[in-house]
């Protein structure tokens, strides 16, 4: 999307949104108390992987990415992800099946003091790292919602500008 005499308008995109998130989980993935969430995990894998918008997943050779220890915490719950907007990966994380873990989230993940999930513009065809996640996260943290690190709460566009969230802009400009 670009801005022409202070009206939006279309153009091809070079950029697609990547989204990292933690969580910390109240025990060990092999603890009783975490099996509903564990069971699901190949489920929702599959739900986003056949997602609108959904461009790719971080995975390990194993095919997930929940052992994955990111900022050197061992309960550490990780996921990376890029999508073609803002929109897809909304869809995605509240109005599809993914919405049950994600009501349910209290049972297996504990309240955190930093922030769980960022997203960040990245170049059509680049796939973010986890040192990626750890520093747009960090910066998150920091420095609050900027074009480096965003939330759906305060989204900013690939031109660095803060942008409203509006259904005529998610739709026309693939926010």
């Amino acid at each position: 999307c670009s801005e022409v005499g202070g009206r939006r308008t279309l153009a091809k995109a070079a950029t697609r949104r990547a989204e990292a998130s933690v969580a910390r989980a109240r025990g060990p993935l092999t603890d009783p108390g975490m099996r509903d969430f564990v069971e699901q995990l190949d489920y929702i894998k599959a739900v986003a992987d056949r997602a609108p918008g959904f461009v790719w997943r971080f995975q390990t050779e194993a095919g997930g990415a929940a052992d994955v220890r990111v900022f050197g915490e061992p309960r550490y719950v990780f996921n990376m992800s890029v999508w073609e907007s803002v929109a897809a990966l909304h869809d995605y994380a509240f109005r599809s099946d993914h919405r049950g873990p994600l009501r349910d989230r209290k049972k297996w993940f504990e309240k955190m003091d930093r922030p769980h999930s960022a997203m960040w513009w990245t170049p059509v065809g680049v796939m973010p790292t986890v040192s990626d996640a750890e520093q747009r996260l960090d910066h998150l943290r920091d420095h609050g919602p900027t074009p480096t690190a965003f939330t759906f709460g305060h989204l900013f566009g690939p031109d660095g500008r803060p942008m409203e969230r509006t259904p005529r802009l998610d739709r026309e400009c693939g926010v």
